[in-house]
């Protein structure tokens, strides 16, 4: 297996992305790792901090077809999926699909949709298909739902029910730039300008090559062990009332697969599934009492750093 050219599609995207977003090159490689794994992101932060550009951006860098869609509570479930109606010249039904039907959706604000619409999802997400009025349709290969909330409002929401969160392979805040950045930001205007200039930088090829071979990356043993620990420890904590579950564990190694590829290496280490748990397992917990945002995520960096890591030589 050629490991060079992981890093250079690692490369290409996180550059690629940096002249539209500043600073946030480990958000980019992250949100790489969860569309070469197949998996869906949810960005939860405050307004403003470009979770919607990045979005556009990596779309246009991957040469894939983009679509937002905001989501109100009154939208309905063939807003986003599509309806079959009646076409009075041909006399026939004939389908018109949604937005769903794209490589990224973002789905804006997912939070303030009911849990009807946000339910309207989960059949792409887990299967790669919807199906209406009993005609399935497939998603495109590289299919990725990418939903945004905003973890400080509350009224006239609709908080995703722990089995939706668990559908989404890895949660990112993007969080504010540093104060350089910002003032380079607020010099140009904003990144309006980077945006239209993006061009796609990764063939399909490219793409499916590099999904096909991630199983390739070894895991030892004790690294894999050491996922085990952590997704133990979840589910026997005092601080969390249900753990992480087999999905979750699935997404964590798959995703050490590919963060450790584009670092250059054909194996993963334990620092890997350190960096990455964070972002793959904290938001698919039920934590015990009643949490601010930001106090989950704390409860189990706690819990991680009480994991023993392994040091024999791998």
């Amino acid at each position: 297996m050629d490991i060079a050219k992981w890093k250079d599609f690692r490369d290409k995207i996180v550059n690629q992305c940096a002249n539209v977003i500043l600073g946030k090159e480990d958000i980019s490689e992250k949100l790489a790792v969860c569309f070469l794994c197949g998996g869906h992101v949810l960005l939860e932060d405050v307004p403003g901090t470009g979770k919607t550009m990045l979005l556009r951006a990596f779309a246009k860098i991957i040469g894939g077809g983009f679509k937002r869609m905001q989501f109100t509570p009154d939208i309905m479930p063939s807003d986003v999926t599509g309806i079959h109606f009646f076409n009075m010249k041909s006399g026939e039904f004939e389908l018109r699909k949604g937005p769903i039907f794209t490589d990224i959706l973002l789905a804006d604000e997912i939070n303030r949709a009911t849990p009807r619409t946000q339910a309207s999802l989960l059949e792409a997400m887990a299967e790669g298909q919807v199906t209406m009025d009993g005609l399935t349709c497939t998603m495109t290969e590289n299919f990725m739902v990418a939903a945004t909330q905003n973890p400080l409002e509350s009224h006239g929401t609709f908080p995703l029910p722990e089995a939706q969160l668990d559908r989404f392979f890895m949660r990112l805040s993007p969080g504010y730039m540093q104060r350089e950045d910002e003032l380079r930001v607020m010099a140009c205007g904003g990144g309006a300008e980077g945006l239209a200039a993006l061009s796609c930088a990764v063939t399909a090829e490219e793409i499916s090559s590099l999904k096909k071979e991630r199983r390739a990356i070894m895991v030892h043993e004790s690294v894999a062990g050491y996922m085990m620990d952590i997704i133990a420890e979840t589910r026997k904590s005092a601080e969390i009332r249900v753990g992480a579950s087999t999905r979750g564990a699935i997404a964590l190694y798959e995703a050490s697969q590919v963060y450790a590829a584009f670092s250059g290496r054909d194996y993963v280490l334990p620092e890997d599934v350190k960096t990455l748990a964070p972002c793959i397992l904290a938001h698919r917990l039920t934590y015990r009492g009643v949490l601010r945002p930001g106090e989950g995520e704390a409860v189990f960096r706690k819990l991680l750093d009480q994991v023993a890591v392994p040091t024999e030589s791998i």
